[in-house]
């Protein structure tokens, strides 16, 4: 069960997976419409994995209400559709409607990825963490920090399985597919000598000040060393930033990928963008004071600033300055954490 464009990357591993399994069977269902936007022809074909088999077609402004909507949705189509476990991915409101409706139907519910945390009640996504998480028979958690977090909310060992990071199945994967983008070209930039910025956090785009204050520093500190500030970005912050950034559309994922593991660095919001930059040993500023993904920070490029300017100066100097730590591969990020999942469902 997947409810955005982001599950997907985590999904397509577990699909090749599965496939691989004789007497294994699969139907991917996705919360939204068939015309979602977001969802552009070359990602299934990036990815290289099939579009959903069923579209549930939710739609609303209110989380409250896509939350109904997903519900009755997907419990009619368990009816005609019968499974024996559903996986859903990561912490959305639709992911949350799927869990309830299957315990409520008594059927194993696995969850990926299990145990992470910001540990900010008032967010609308750790609400939905601390439910799926309490209601899985599967936690599948990303690394021992995840695990510890499910176990020390009364989560039972046995019920807990790291498995590692399935993001990064998903990039051992399609390394050799990744693309130089024609923008490359036309905006004339040199490998190692550009620092991509993306925005993609709610609260951040919404304060369009702040977000704007934030950009212009990561400018003019990248400026002052003759670095490119390159921003794939939609709508309102597209328009915000064309000032202070060389902004483009939203780039397929093979060739996002390309321009982020050739970037002197890359500065962020998401948690799967930081992860990447740590596989491919690229430095990572991530404009948020925590992570669910502690181990990039830990172990990998990653750098937390909150959304503090003056910490974004020093960052950035320090990144065009190429005076970055030395970060490390996280434990299990071998590109088999998909395997591990299907075989655990299958014992």
């Amino acid at each position: 069960m997947t409810g955005a464009r982001p599950n997907f990357m985590k999904v397509a591993p577990l699909i090749r997976a599965i496939k691989q399994n004789d007497g294994a069977s699969y139907e991917l269902v996705y919360a939204g419409r068939a015309d979602d936007t977001t969802l552009e022809p070359s990602l299934f074909d990036d990815l290289d994995m099939p579009r959903p088999d069923v579209f549930l077609g939710a739609d609303a402004p209110s989380l409250n209400e896509l939350t109904g909507q997903v519900m009755l949705r997907f419990d009619q189509h368990l009816n005609s559709h019968p499974a024996d476990v559903v996986i859903v991915v990561d912490d959305l409101a639709s992911t949350m409607a799927a869990a309830i409706v299957t315990k409520k139907r008594g059927l194993r519910l696995a969850h990926l990825v299990a145990g992470t945390r910001s540990f900010d009640i008032t967010m609308p996504k750790e609400v939905n963490r601390l439910v799926i998480d309490g209601l899985s028979d599967y936690l599948f958690t990303a690394g021992h920090g995840g695990s510890s977090i499910a176990t020390r909310e009364g989560a039972e060992r046995e019920r807990v399985f790291m498995v590692g990071n399935i993001l990064i199945d998903n990039l051992r994967y399609l390394r050799n597919r990744m693309t130089r983008p024609d923008i490359a070209d036309t905006l004339g930039l040199t490998e190692g000598r550009y620092i991509v910025l993306t925005v993609n956090r709610r609260a951040l785009m919404a304060d369009e000040q702040k977000l704007l204050r934030l950009a212009t520093t990561l400018h003019d500190t990248a400026s002052r060393h003759d670095i490119k500030v390159v921003a794939p970005l939609r709508s309102r912050a597209a328009q915000l930033l064309a000032d202070v950034a060389l902004v483009v559309p939203p780039l397929p994922f093979l060739q996002f990928g390309w321009l982020t593991a050739h970037a002197l660095g890359v500065v962020t919001d998401s948690g799967n963008v930081a992860e990447e930059t740590t596989f491919n040993g690229v430095p990572c500023i991530t404009l948020n004071s925590y992570t669910e993904h502690i181990e990039t920070v830990r172990v990998g490029t990653n750098m937390l600033v909150g959304e503090s300017a003056e910490l974004l100066r020093q960052a950035a100097e320090q990144m065009c300055c190429r005076q970055w730590k030395q970060g490390s591969l996280p434990e299990q990020w071998d590109g088999h954490t998909a395997e591990r999942i299907v075989r655990t469902l299958l014992a």
